[in-house]
Parts: structure tokens; sequence; C-alpha cells
């Protein structure tokens, strides 16, 4: 049984769910099919909020980008009456023998991005919650903020269907087949056709080598909510008062939010992971000693009064490219493949504008951006790591 699509999407996460929004929305027979039902819990968009910044690590490409997918954001809330962005402020974090922020300010003040330098004094001043040494400093972003990701993912997924498009959950696809004119996507019991294919498969993209080899590992990361020590933190970390942050320094590099509706200060850290394969046993926070350690002792570093009881943690998944960098590029022989994935912990807040660039490429065979530090081929020299250059999501 074959059914015929003008685009198929594999793999309905962040990314997916909003390309098939894009494509459907502009009248394309759009089919989306996700191995679980998202939002779900066994990819990379659970667990609420992502950070969302614009004084971006890795050059203008990625600013402009991160304004752009802003406004698709706001223009989401808009067409769903949902409050999907909260600007509280993101604090970021370094302490400068380790990480400095130079080419960040300018590249913020070339397009109009608001930051702040702050000493250490001014950051305590500001943030009584907060601890760091004197020479340590701080690029603070007042437009910057976080997304509740799970409800983006939802919102995208109704104004999909709604637009048209069908959705399949809980389906695994167990071939993808290209040609010249026609992509077939096959599933235990039906095999689908259309002209165009996007992958977007998360942490499961090692399972289409066949189709393109990508250098894009996957790892197990965690993130844990800790509840602040009541009079000691005095509302300190309260949403509304404290911001998103990132810490840097020659322990590693966390990332994290303010207690949010009394949900605890959620912490999370982007080096580091375990390797993870797909068909392995994924294993639940909490399966080792360092899932709880780590995120606390860097509390009890940073923000000494949060670290009191865990109220909840949760594992998750990070697909990496070698450089951190996206992949966003057509397939080297079957240009009617568009391949996104590799967004290595840091991806979730271009979602809104990586579907529409991946729409128009389909729609008009053009990207509309230079895209040049995304593509497949960069892989040959397997490029050049950038770590530290970015803090989480």
């Amino acid at each position: 049984m074959r059914q015929l699509y003008d685009v198929i999407v594999v793999g309905a996460g962040s990314m997916g769910m909003s390309a098939g929004y894009e494509l459907a929305k502009r009248g394309m027979r759009t089919l989306l099919i996700d191995a679980f039902d998202p939002p779900h819990d066994k990819g990379s968009h659970h667990g609420e909020p992502r950070l969302i910044r614009h004084a971006y690590g890795g050059g203008p490409t990625y600013v402009k980008l991160a304004i752009r997918a802003d406004e698709r954001w706001r223009e989401l809330e808009e067409e769903t009456g949902e409050k999907l962005l909260v600007r509280s402020g993101v604090l970021n974090v370094a302490d400068p023998d380790v990480y400095k922020f130079g080419v960040r300010f300018g590249d913020a003040e070339d397009h109009g991005v608001r930051i702040e330098a702050l000493d250490a004094e001014e950051i305590r001043h500001r943030w009584p919650g907060v601890r760091v040494p004197d020479r340590y400093r701080a690029m603070y972003e007042p437009d910057a903020g976080y997304l509740y990701s799970e409800k983006c993912v939802s919102a995208y997924r109704r104004l999909a269907k709604e637009s048209g498009a069908r959705i399949l959950t809980d389906t695994f696809v167990t071939g993808i087949h290209a040609g010249a004119a026609f992509v077939t996507v096959s599933t235990k019991d039906v095999t689908y056709t259309a002209s165009h294919v996007v992958l977007s498969a998360g942490a499961w993209y090692r399972s289409f080598a066949s189709l393109i080899d990508a250098p894009i590992r996957a790892v197990r990361k965690v993130v844990g909510w800790f509840e602040p020590n009541g009079s000691a933190a005095d509302g300190a970390y309260d949403a509304g008062t404290f911001p998103g942050f990132t810490f840097g320094d020659a322990s590693g590099g966390y990332y994290g939010f303010p207690s949010i509706g009394g949900a605890g200060v959620k912490i999370g850290r982007h080096d580091g992971g375990i390797p993870w394969e797909p068909g392995e046993p994924f294993a639940p926070f909490g399966a080792y000693p360092d899932d709880e350690a780590d995120l606390r002792l860097a509390l009890e570093t940073f923000l000494p009064a949060a670290a009191g009881k865990l109220m909840r943690g949760t594992a998750c998944k990070y697909e990496l490219t070698p450089d951190d960098d996206f992949l966003i590029d057509v397939h080297p022989e079957y240009p009617n493949i568009v391949l996104a994935g590799g967004f290595s912990g840091h991806g979730f807040k271009f979602a809104s504008a990586i579907g529409e660039l991946i729409a128009d490429r389909i729609e008009y065979g053009r990207w509309g951006r230079d895209l040049s530090i995304f593509s497949f081929g960069r892989f040959a020299g397997q490029g050049h790591s950038r770590t530290g250059a970015r803090t989480g999501t």
C-alpha cells in the first residue's frame, strides 16, 4: 500500500513539527511521522523550559537566526493565544581564564542586541543569590529569556493539523529510499511516497546511516529541579526576580532557570554526557550517583541557597556534531532530501526559524540566507571544535 504526499517529515520533534506546520500552511500535502507521540520525553524537547538568547556564540549567522526565531515565536504566540516566551533576561557568567565574551559583544552591537557587561561586584549586587569570585565577568541580555518547549511543540502540532497535515505517531520508520523524483518512506505496514523528505530524526540520526552517514552522536544528559533553602533564599531565585543563567569555568558549563511556579531552580550541564545508541536501554535520572551530585555541586558553587532538596530530575538526549554546529543542508546526492540534525543541545530556540527555512528550501529551492556553516560538506574535514562558545540551551 502506497500513499503520496508532497513532503514527508521523518521525526516530528521541535524542528520537524515546526517544519511540518510551515509546509502544511503553504498548502503542501504533508505527512509527519514520529516514533513516539510528541511532545514526549524520549528526545530533546521535554522538561520545559529552554533558553532563548540573541547575543550568541558562533558568529553572525547564529545571531541573525536567533533574532528571526524570536520574531517567529512571537508570531506563534499571537496565532495561538498562548504564552510561550518569557523575557526573564539571561545572565551569562564565566571565568575569564576559561572563556571571554569579547566577540559576542561585537556581534550583538552589530545586530542591535541589547547587552550589558558586568563585573563580579555588580553581579552580586543585582542578584544576591549568586556567588562568584571577584575575577569573574558576565554578559547580561535583558531581552533574552526562556521558551516553554513542550507547549511550543504542542502549538505547532495543533496548527499543523488545522492546516491539513497528517501526523502519524508511535510509528518507526524502517527505511528511506531515495530517487531523483520521489522518495519512499517505509514503516512496518505502509510505504509512503513524496517529492521531498525532511530528515529531522534527532538522537536517532544514526539509524539512517545507510542513507546519510553524518557524524552525529547521541549522549544522555540530565537536568534537575532543586528547592531553594527557605528563608536563606527568600524568593531570590523566583521567576520574575531571577533570570535564566549560564555559568562556565574550568569544571564545565552549566545552564538553568529560575523557580517557575514553585517548581524549583532547574539546572543542567552542557558539556559531557554518556554515549547512547538507538536501540540501547536509556537510563533514567538517578541511575548514576553523579546525576544529582554534579548538578548539586554546581549550585553549591554558584547559587548556594538554591542547593536544597532535589524536587525532580529527568534524563534527555543531546545529538552532537563534532563542532557543535548544526546540520542543515540537502543530501549531497538527493536534493529532495533535506537534512536537519545535530542540534547539539542548543538548538531548540531556533526551531521556529529553522522550520521556516526548511519550508523555504522545499517551496522555492533555496534557503534564503547563508547557511554554509551548517553544511554537510564540512564534515569531510570534521570541522573545528568551538566547545565553550555556547553554553547549554
